[in-house]
C-alpha cells in the first residue's frame, strides 16, 4: 500500500497513494488508522485524491477511521473525493456520516473550527 503521512501539531493529513481502496488494500488501512490514532492523532484528513474507486471493505476501513476519530473527540475529513466514490458514499447514506470538503485547505479550516467548537464546549461544561 503507498501512503503518505504529515503530521502537524492539530491534524495528521494521510495521502492515499492509490488508485483503488478494495479489498486488497483495506486491511492494511484500517490497521494505519489504527495506529495513527494510538499514537495519539485525533484530528485526521484523509486525502483520496489519487483514489478512483472504492469498494465496502473501503467504506469499512473508512468507518474505522470515522470511528477512532469520534473515540479520540476528533474530526475526520475526507479530501478530494471523486464523483464516483462520492456516489457511492450517497448511495450508501454515507455522505451524512462523512465530512466531505474539496481542498486540503478547507480540511485544515474545518479541523480548526472542530478545535475551537470542543474547546468552547468544554469551558461551558465546567
Amino acid at each position: 500500500m503507498r501512503y503518505s503521512i504529515e503530521k502537524s501539531e492539530k491534524y495528521t493529513k494521510f495521502t492515499l497513494d492509490e488508485d483503488k481502496l478494495d479489498t486488497l488494500i483495506a486491511p492494511n488501512l484500517k490497521t494505519e488508522f489504527i495506529s495513527l490514532y494510538q499514537s495519539g492523532t485525533a484530528n485526521l484528513i484523509l486525502d483520496l485524491s489519487n483514489t478512483k474507486y472504492v469498494d465496502s471493505s473501503g467504506l469499512s476501513a473508512l468507518l474505522t477511521a470515522h470511528r477512532q476519530s469520534n473515540q479520540a473527540e476528533g474530526h475526520l475529513v475526507l479530501v478530494g473525493v471523486n464523483d464516483h466514490v462520492m456516489k457511492l458514499l450517497t448511495i450508501s447514506k454515507l455522505d451524512s456520516v462523512f465530512v466531505c470538503l474539496p481542498t486540503v485547505e478547507e480540511a485544515v479550516d474545518s479541523v480548526f473550527l472542530h478545535e475551537i467548537e470542543r474547546d468552547l464546549k468544554a469551558e461551558g461544561n465546567q
